[in-house]
């Protein structure tokens, strides 16, 4: 080992845990870059992770003049020196270890691993899923017969342990297979070629299996062995700017964008549910058609969906990786948070009926049914991220309702009459990334003030969006308050053709009145069973059995069985009309609204110039990077315009609530007796 630097740098590990100090030597004979949690840990050879140098591309951040990254074996990993001038010895080190890295030699070679044996550890993890998921189902039978409570308690939380650790074997095994696949005709730039030997050793080999983590530390001579990639122990790391992949063909960048009224091939959504236009609507065909879009398989996208797992591993945190433009769905995350209120009527009705009981089962009836509008495509395709500050703005007319033109002067929509739904949602965050939403409708006196924190993972052949956040529900009137959150949302199938699928438990809960309700959205299984099924319990105050039990699927027919034996379907999406939404014309809108923000994106992926979008889609991001530096420079904070924190919550600044707190009792709406 010849040492040719070593010292203290920062490394980057996640948003969570930010920059942490390490230990780097800098090998310069066999071109690793290896780093410790101590110098200590680097005498006794405990080495937490390394860099392969050779391929290796040194940068440059911006941020500051102490960071710079290297990138290789498609990771991107970020270092931090004391200054700048330690920066710059590191770099020249760096760059001189490279151009000195030469031909790897013969007898470095990884013992070649056939076939044959591969296989035969296929067959060995599927053998031990079997026996796993057979113990699993005694300790479930164990659990239904105990007659402990605690006891319970203490059993539930092995089995969710042991559900967690099927799914991961589960999506190990899938993994498993398509490498087998690759050993027979792997792919080399697109094209098929013969297999060699598969090149593996222990650590590498158990990275696709479901036996638990292996010691991370590895002994002194084990510097000396070279990686096939480089690699870190840290299970969470993010390489959030890792380059997108680019189609071949390069479309003019000369070309003026033409109006969204010249583009071709648009025609309307095929979906059978019923969509309701008001009169007053501004038709946009960018946003309002829908293309006869379908994904097919990923293979033609073979390339860049190879590049993008090569940079993530099971469990880590996709917030900062950065997806190909061609799987982005042609609308803001904030407008898809509008999109759940396409039922306003089944909404605006929570704050009609009389009694407690029948305000609870609206609640629910209207929450199950909100999902089905906001995933309009059978393809899980990805949202726009909002950048900071960004809004967006709309407002829905209320089937067969009053005719009250009155606007909401101080309302969130001031456009819009107090018989209207009014909705509007700001980006409140960018790390992490919060989504603030507030809806209200004056007339009826109910308002929902809600946000929404998304974190995605990497769950081998799927990617998984957990919503972190909640609502509230006010029912103004009655003084109730009703909470609620999300389920977690899945993208299956990531290399033929990708579907959404929804899972998790919910509570709603109204603290006032006692009602309840727990809803589950079950995932499909590995083998058998129906997609997108939902169950869900409602509850009496202080009562443990429920009085009606709900069953289906979110996106289709679900069925209610009354405690009194009557049964009926409780929510029909198929037939369910969709109110759509009003969303000012582009030239009324300002600069930051999500339409008129995202508006070049769209119409290039619409025409299928994913080089444009991606274009377009850049000169967004660096426009934010940049003002984030100049804020930064000058010492200013980002200040929300619609929304401020209130503890762990970001509330509406002005919701109804506070409003008619204000008015005198002559104005308050005097309920049905």
């Amino acid at each position: 080992m010849a040492i040719k630097m070593e010292g203290p740098l920062s490394k980057w590990t996640n948003v969570m845990k930010g920059w942490q100090y390490r230990w780097f030597v800098l090998d310069d004979e066999s071109g690793l870059l290896s780093y410790y949690t101590s110098k200590d840990k680097m005498v006794k050879g405990s080495r937490r992770g390394c860099v392969r140098l050779k391929g290796a591309i040194i940068g440059i951040d911006d941020e500051d003049e102490s960071t710079f990254t290297i990138t290789v074996d498609h990771k991107t990993f970020h270092f931090q020196a004391r200054d700048e001038d330690e920066r710059e010895r590191w770099i020249e080190a760096l760059e001189c270890a490279i151009c000195n890295i030469g031909a790897p030699k013969a007898s470095d070679a990884h013992q070649a691993s056939t076939l044959e044996d591969f296989e035969k550890k296929l067959m060995e993890t599927d053998a031990y899923l079997q026996l796993l998921i057979e113990q699993n189902e005694a300790l479930e039978k164990k659990i239904y017969e105990c007659p402990n409570e605690a006891d319970k308690e203490r059993y539930n939380v092995i089995k969710v342990t042991a559900d967690a650790m099927i799914e991961a074997i589960k999506h190990s095994i899938i993994q498993l297979q398509i490498s087998k696949e690759n050993l027979k005709e792997p792919v080399v730039n697109g094209t098929l070629h013969n297999a060699g030997p598969l090149i593996t050793d222990g650590a590498n080999f158990s990275h696709y299996s479901a036996s638990p983590r292996q010691d991370e530390t590895l002994n002194a001579s084990a510097v000396d062995s070279f990686p096939v990639t480089s690699y870190s122990s840290s299970e969470d790391e993010e390489f959030y700017d890792a380059e997108e992949q680019k189609s071949p063909k390069r479309a003019d960048p000369n070309l003026a964008l033409t109006e969204p009224a010249d583009c071709d091939d648009v025609i309307q959504s095929a979906t059978e549910t019923p969509v309701i236009s008001a009169a007053e609507d501004y038709f946009d065909e960018l946003y309002d058609t829908r293309d006869n879009e379908d994904l097919g398989s990923m293979e033609e996208h073979g390339s860049i969906i190879g590049h993008l797992l090569s940079q993530v591993r099971i469990g880590m945190d996709l917030t900062k990786v950065v997806l190909p433009t061609f799987i982005l769905e042609r609308r803001s995350l904030l407008e898809m948070f509008a999109d759940f209120f396409a039922h306003p009527d089944a909404f605006t009705k929570i704050a009609e009926l009389p009694t407690p009981k029948e305000r609870m089962v609206q609640v629910v009836r209207w929450y199950l049914g909100a999902f089905h509008a906001g995933r309009p495509s059978e393809i899980a395709k990805k949202p726009y991220n909002p950048i900071l500050g960004e809004t967006f703005k709309c407002h829905w007319q209320i089937p067969d309702s009053t005719d009250d033109r009155e606007p909401a002067s101080d309302g969130p929509i001031p456009w819009a009459s107090k018989d209207n739904l009014a909705f509007i949602a700001e980006q409140v965050s960018h790390h992490p990334p919060i989504s603030a939403f507030y809806c209200e409708n004056y007339n009826r006196r109910i308002s929902l003030d809600g946000y929404v924190w998304t974190k995605s993972k990497f769950l081998g052949l799927s990617i998984g969006v957990h919503m972190i956040g909640e609502c509230v529900l006010s029912v103004i009137d009655y003084d109730e308050e009703y909470t609620l959150t999300f389920p977690s949302g899945y993208g299956r199938s990531i290399l033929t053709v990708p579907w959404v699928e929804l899972g998790g438990k919910i509570l709603i809960n109204c603290a006032k009145t006692g009602f309840s309700s727990q809803v589950e959205f079950h995932t499909k299984p590995f083998y058998g069973s129906k997609k997108h099924r939902v169950t869900a319990q409602i509850f009496e105050p202080n009562d443990k059995k429920p009085f009606v039990n709900i069953e289906g699927e979110w996106n289709g027919v679900m069925y209610a069985k009354w405690a009194t034996g009557k049964n009926e379907v409780f929510v029909d999406t198929k037939t369910l009309p969709i109110i759509k939404k009003i969303v000012q014309p582009p030239d009324q809108q300002g600069p930051l609204e999500s339409r008129k923000l995202w508006r070049n994106v769209t119409f290039y992926l619409k025409e299928k110039r994913v080089d444009d979008a991606t274009e377009e889609k850049h000169k967004l991001e660096q426009r934010q990077r940049d003002e984030a530096k100049e804020r930064k420079e000058q010492g200013k904070k980002w200040e929300t315009q619609f929304f401020h924190e209130v503890g762990e919550h970001w509330v509406y600044h002005n919701p109804l609530v506070k409003r008619l707190k204000n008015k005198t009792p002559q104005t308050q709406r005097k309920r049905p007796a």
